[in-house]
């Protein structure tokens, strides 16, 4: 009946959808007004239990029922522009926002239909699970939606369970997106630990915390951990332009792919614009590069706590790359504890072509002139594993077998199997560029043609990509 009850949920509150993009209205543009106007109506149904309205009387849910038309939208306008200036959840959940429905009446439309929805009887764990959903079902919906900070769920889970997160450790993610990793670890702690009231308040307000740079996805995550009964320590700001004040206990991240913006300069002398890679000036970073999964690598290095314990999704440039990358894999290999590598299978994330990778490593005590990683074990999930998000998605049977070879309660006690092979510090320090883009099993795809996509398969995929790109072009406002 649970499951029931959410996905009826999930299904009402995303076909609202329907009244915004006959007016090409962006996905994720349609997901924010449904988060400030859930919001608004749950805190107004929240009245007669709790003590303090955190809405101020004259910009409540029912103020909105009692207007039509102009007088309708520029209430709603200055509700959504007086609440982003408030501090504390308030102010997360509605940073920046601004009213994204281009007439009063499908402002009146959206509002109706949220008005119908009795959120005060759904349960806590429910009502997370049905944003959660809204989110995914977002991300599956287009390229332009929620896809570039949308983690697989499965993927998400499996890290969660073989980490073994613990009441009292601190748990960062530097690049939190939504907030996948911190609610998985919220629940996995709150699954263990009973109804003990102090234990709940020590996990709800002292034990996840992320930062993102997009104000957008902030107000989504500061909702989204609303929703699970979270307090949101969650900061809208660029992890990489400085060292965190603190160190934590564990790091659980996917870093956003892709380069940071360049610099664009005026030369006077040549009268033309000149363009230049951007390095993030940090003292605690030995190694300059433009690189941002490179950068966060090290961001990640410098911010977990001795004996913390990191899991970071990267992509294969990250274990390959010269230079500033090789730097940072030696400075890794000798300085942590780079003890597994989950190489991941294409089709599973919503950019094209992203081939990832799972880091997992622990924070030692160095050691003067002895590396702290000793082996490395890889595990190819990918090579001969063929997924797609929309027809054959990553599901967490697919993951069962990499949580026994991984062997969380006792990782020196491991065994080599056909895809999980381990490798000494001194056959890794010796490869070229210290190269960890390790591979050992044939791929057959290419020793046999029976196994390339068929024709009809090729042209599914390149009308797919046709339709997201129209998606795209006929949400650009020329």
């Amino acid at each position: 009946m649970r499951d029931i009850n959410k996905n009826n949920l999930i299904n009402k509150v995303w076909n609202l959808a329907d009244v915004l993009r006959q007016s090409g209205i962006a996905y994720t543009d349609y997901v924010a007004q449904i988060t400030y106007m859930i919001f608004l109506k749950m805190e107004f149904e929240n009245l007669e239990f709790k003590d303090e309205n955190l809405i101020p009387d004259e910009y409540r849910w029912d103020t909105l029922l009692k207007l039509r038309a102009e007088d309708l939208e520029k209430h709603y306008n200055n509700i959504l522009s007086t609440l982003s200036k408030k501090s504390g959840i308030l102010g997360l959940i509605f940073a920046k926002a601004q009213n994204k429905i281009d007439t009063p009446v499908n402002l009146q439309k959206m509002i109706t239909l949220i008005n119908a929805i009795d959120w005060a009887v759904i349960d806590v764990d429910i009502k997370g699970e049905i944003y959660e959903g809204l989110l995914e079902k977002n991300a599956t919906e287009s390229k332009a939606g929620a896809g570039q900070y949308f983690t697989p769920r499965a993927l998400i889970k499996a890290i969660v369970e073989i980490m073994k997160p613990q009441l009292g450790y601190t748990i960062m993610d530097p690049a939190c997106g939504t907030g996948g990793f911190l609610i998985e670890a919220f629940h996995y702690i709150k699954r263990n630990i009973g109804k003990d009231k102090e234990k709940i308040r020590i996990l709800k307000e002292e034990t996840v915390f992320g930062v993102d740079i997009t104000p957008l996805v902030v107000s989504l995550c500061a909702m989204n951990m609303y929703l699970n009964g979270i307090g949101a320590n969650i900061i809208q700001g660029d992890s990489l332009l400085k060292k965190d004040d603190k160190a934590y206990n564990m790091i659980l991240t996917n870093p956003p792919f892709g380069k940071k913006t360049a610099l664009k300069n005026f030369d006077s002398n040549t009268n033309e614009v000149v363009v230049e890679k951007e390095h993030y000036s940090r003292n605690d970073f030995f190694a300059s590069t433009s690189n941002k999964q490179i950068n966060f690598l090290q961001h990640i290095m410098s911010i977990l706590a001795i004996n913390g314990k990191a899991a970071v999704v990267l992509p294969d440039n990250v274990l390959f790359e010269g230079g500033a990358g090789e730097a940072v894999r030696k400075y890794l290999l000798n300085n942590f504890n780079l003890h597994t590598i989950l190489r991941l299978p294409t089709g599973i994330f919503y950019a094209q072509g992203v081939k990832a990778n799972v880091l997992f490593f622990d924070r030692g005590l160095p050691k003067e002139d002895e590396a702290l990683t000793k082996e490395v074990w890889i595990y190819d999930l990918r090579t001969n594993m063929n997924l797609s998000l929309k027809t054959n998605p990553l599901a967490e049977e697919h993951l069962e077998d990499f949580k026994n070879c991984f062997n969380a309660d006792n990782i020196t006690n491991r065994k080599e199997t056909f895809k999980f092979k381990k490798f000494t510090y001194e056959e890794i320090i010796k490869r070229d560029k210290i190269n960890l883009d390790i591979f050992w099993i044939k791929d057959e795809s290419l020793e046999n043609l029976d196994n390339l996509p068929q024709p009809e398969e090729l042209l599914s995929e390149i009308k797919s990509n046709f339709e997201d790109a129209f998606d795209i072009f006929n949400k650009i406002n020329i």
